[in-house]
């Protein structure tokens, strides 16, 4: 399990994936979330704009899962 350290108070579900390297551009986003399995806590999730902040757990297709973490 990986782990995103939030500098702000929340980060977007395209910007995550953009930055864990699932995609190389925001513009994939769309695409990337209707073709691919991506659960945030537990729930399907296809909004590319879905805020992500400390404690929320997303899982890409049952194999990569990010927990969003806040700088201590």
């Amino acid at each position: 399990m990986e782990e995103f350290v939030l500098t702000t108070p929340y980060i977007t579900l395209g910007q995550l994936l953009k930055h864990i390297g699932l995609i190389d551009t925001g513009g994939q986003a769309k695409w990337f979330l209707r073709e691919t399995d991506v659960r945030v806590n537990g729930k399907a999730e296809i909004r590319r704009g879905r805020k992500l902040v400390a404690g929320d757990i997303v899982t890409v297709a049952g194999r990569e899962t990010v927990t969003i973490v806040q700088q201590p």
